[in-house]
Parts: structure tokens; C-alpha cells; sequence
């Protein structure tokens, strides 16, 4: 799986907003065939950051997306919102899915 995490510095007065700001790119983008999440959660300490934590079955689907008319339109649209560029991780691991963080299991029963 192709794994991307994405840090989005959005201009302040655009914060509060951007879920819907971006709401368009991320249905269309979880509409994808190859995409297995597209989550975006907002940091507590900065209200101004948020953070895209992404997964494509493959560098096929990883292709797909970024070649998509949907994230194209992202390009134009996004960035007069955000203070700076983003910055990204992008990795491919072995795997299709999250793992279970077993230092902090959960027992089963509950």
C-alpha cells in the first residue's frame, strides 16, 4: 500500500472552514476505486493545522489519484487557503491496512 501522511497549514481565517473548504477533493477522492482511507483530523495544538492521513491500494492507485480531475482541481483550489506549502511522508509498506498497536491492547471482553 502506498501510505501518506500530509501536514496543511491553513491561513487562519480559513481554519475553522477547511473541512468544507476540501470537502469535494475528499469524497471524490474516498470515491476511488484504489483508495483505502482519506482521513483529516485537526492537531490541538495548532488550529491552523491539519493533518491528511492517506492509503492507495498501490502505486497504480497512487497514480490514478494524483492523475484524477478531481486532484487537479485540488491544485487550484486548495492553496489560495493555505499559509504555507504542505509537507508530506509518502511510503509504501507491506501492507493493506492498520495494524493493532499491541503495547496498548485492549482486552476483548470489554
Amino acid at each position: 500500500m502506498i501510505f501518506i501522511t500530509a501536514k496543511f497549514r491553513v491561513l487562519p481565517q480559513h481554519a475553522d472552514r477547511w473541512p468544507q473548504i476540501a470537502a469535494e477533493f475528499t469524497e471524490a477522492t474516498r470515491a476511488e476505486p484504489g483508495c483505502l482511507w482519506f482521513d483529516w483530523s485537526r492537531s490541538v495544538d495548532d488550529p491552523t493545522e491539519y493533518v491528511l492521513v492517506e492509503a492507495f491500494r498501490d502505486e497504480q492507485a497512487g497514480g490514478a489519484h494524483v492523475q484524477s480531475a478531481h486532484f487537479r482541481a485540488a491544485q487550484e483550489t486548495l492553496p489560495p487557503h493555505l499559509a504555507e506549502t504542505p509537507r508530506i511522508v509518502n511510503a509504501t509498506v507491506p501492507q493493506e491496512t492498520w495494524s493493532l498497536l499491541g503495547e496498548m491492547a485492549v482486552p476483548e471482553s470489554r
